[in-house]
């Protein structure tokens, strides 16, 4: 029974985000068929932010009428809705209107929205159903989420999404009364992947599809459990209770006043260094996220396609990987001195502002048609993501055991970061086109 619910809870936490991680591991495939072209990451940024609407929905409910919201009809609305918009993906996603003379994938992003709504509400749903089951099952909960980055990631892999040659095409003049001598121009084509996507994104329906009936059976699962024989009283408690029952209790009554006045002296430092972490945590979360989920995700294509199809492609899926890698090393090796915490963050900020630096210098980066410059952008991609997703996990498991209120403005500190990076870059990418994109077989890139 005890395997069968860890099975249970673990393919329904692998539905929590594999949609909206599904569709970053195949957009080095999807950018060279949508007419938004390399911009189409900071479109994703802006409107996974909009979807953000739903969470924020489901708190206020929580909030302004406790007790009525149905969590579990919820929870069956959303998969259903990640079911369907994963179907009609796969159906419609290469579909354009023309808006304002301009071509745009208004069916993608419809849909994309669809999804960042479903994976954004399971946020604030899926954990709180999982409380109704004993604290085991919640670790391997958060195994099935992590591999809802990890599983879109191998796929992706195996996919081999995005690779390209460059062809040297001949082309004669359509002039039957003078013909003229053909010329030739090196285009870049596009290999098709080792499967479409089409099938990837029946994939994921598939895999929330699963999700969905994992949820249906720990509904049915009889709430009747033994009780834990964890020792929910902390010792000193423990203590002090049998105190009472003894003759201690006249020393530790006579030792109250002297006690108090060494607590009283030491309220206020102690007040103040407090806040001054607090405060440095949160800097670390708006910090994290923000380019997490803003900014570095909007310019990605600038900074790994000049270096070739392989090289996003590889990027993406690794990076893809490397999140849930960076939360099971946090499980096993959790380290909470933030100082050390605030140098890895430092860190992977450096990585961070390399991938912006060739960003920036986008069509021409430094390195460009080098193995080594490829394999720089590919780890540096891959040491940012798993960094930054170290830095984060430890700062959440810091702030869940100071309160609950702590916890709280975490993810209020982390949807703010990740809408002020959203914000700021997509008019940088997209009104006032500070990144330049370019064809990687025909880059006239200086010496």
């Amino acid at each position: 029974m005890n395997l069968y619910i860890h099975v249970l809870a673990c393919a329904f936490g692998v539905g929590s985000w594999i949609s909206i991680n599904g569709l970053w591991v195949e957009l080095p495939l999807i950018v060279n068929i949508l007419p938004e072209r390399w911009d189409l990451p900071s479109y994703l940024t802006v409107i996974i932010q909009l979807a953000n609407l739903s969470p924020l929905l489901v708190t206020l409910a929580h909030q302004f009428c406790p007790g009525r919201l149905r969590e579990n009809l919820v929870i069956y609305s959303v998969l259903s809705i990640g079911i369907a918009a994963c179907i009609l993906l796969a159906l419609f996603w290469k579909k354009t209107t023309v808006i304002l003379g301009q071509p745009h994938s208004t069916a993608f992003f419809i849909l994309t929205f669809f999804l960042a709504l479903v994976d954004c509400t399971s946020s604030v749903t899926f954990l709180p159903f999982m409380m109704q089951l004993p604290a085991k099952y919640i670790t391997t909960y958060f195994i099935g989420e992590g591999l809802s980055g990890l599983v879109p990631g191998l796929v992706a892999l195996a996919q081999g999404v995005g690779m390209s040659e460059c062809v040297n095409v001949s082309y004669v003049p359509n002039n039957l009364t003078e013909p003229g001598q053909p010329t030739f121009v090196v285009e870049t084509r596009y290999l098709p992947p080792n499967f479409s996507p089409e099938v990837f994104f029946s994939f994921l329906a598939v895999m929330t599809a699963i999700s969905l009936g994992a949820f249906f059976m720990l509904n049915r699962v009889p709430r009747t459990f033994e009780l834990s024989s964890e020792n929910l009283v902390p010792d000193d408690v423990a203590t002090v209770s049998k105190g009472l029952e003894s003759p201690v209790e006249l020393t530790a009554c006579t030792n109250s006043e002297e006690k108090f006045e060494k607590k009283t002296r030491l309220l206020l430092p102690v007040t103040l260094d407090s806040s001054y972490r607090l405060a440095f945590m949160y800097l670390l979360v708006v910090w994290v996220n923000g380019v997490t989920n803003g900014l570095l995700p909007s310019v990605q294509t600038f900074s790994c396609m000049p270096y070739g199809n392989m090289a996003y492609h590889l990027s993406a899926a690794l990076s893809s990987v490397a999140n849930p890698m960076a939360c099971i090393i946090a499980m096993f090796f959790p380290k909470r001195s933030l100082v050390l915490l605030g140098f890895l963050c430092l860190l992977g900020s450096v990585f961070g502002g390399y991938n912006m630096a060739m960003a920036a210098m986008s069509p021409c980066p430094l390195l460009q048609d080098t193995a080594l410059g490829s394999a720089l952008i590919v780890l540096s991609w891959v040491f940012f993501t798993g960094l930054m997703s170290y830095v984060k996990v430890m700062v959440g498991v810091i702030l869940r055991d100071r309160s609950h209120s702590a916890l709280v403005w975490c993810g209020a500190a982390a949807q703010a970061g990740s809408l002020l990076g959203s914000v700021v870059m997509f008019p940088l990418v997209n009104i006032f086109h500070f990144f330049q994109s370019g064809d990687i077989c025909n880059n006239e890139c200086s010496l």
